[in-house]
């Protein structure tokens, strides 16, 4: 099992990796909105904070040696599901290979972000 880290993702906020290689996958942490250059959420918006959040994944997956087209399985976490269609447009755009995917509204999300997405992905 490999680690992966990158400066152009946010670090860590609790006792786990950015994302941990195995048997040929990468396992992605849930990335928020956070600036990794500023270390805040600096998002307001749904659209907004999707796009930072895709652009974390995209980073961190660059850093294992894979990418968003090699994603196999993603799992979105929203803060209010009326949310859902816009998400869904930014999250298109990034991935185009269309991955399986879980979609879910939960009660409250770290730092009060609107999104946080999760990604399984070949290497």
């Amino acid at each position: 099992m490999d680690y992966v880290y990158t400066k152009n993702a946010p670090d860590a906020i609790g006792p786990y990796s950015q994302a941990v290689k195995v048997n040929g996958l990468v396992f992605t942490s849930g990335q928020i909105a956070i600036n990794p250059a500023t270390g805040a959420v600096e998002a307001e918006t749904i659209e907004a904070q999707t796009e930072q959040v895709c652009t974390n994944l995209k980073n961190v997956l660059e850093a294992a040696g894979s990418s968003l087209d090699k994603a196999v399985k993603t799992v979105c976490f929203l803060a209010d599901i009326n949310d859902f269609a816009a998400f869904n447009a930014v999250y298109g755009k990034y991935f185009t290979s269309k991955p399986a995917r879980s979609c879910v509204a939960v009660k409250t999300l770290p730092k009060n972000v609107l999104v946080e997405v999760e990604v399984i992905a070949e290497l």
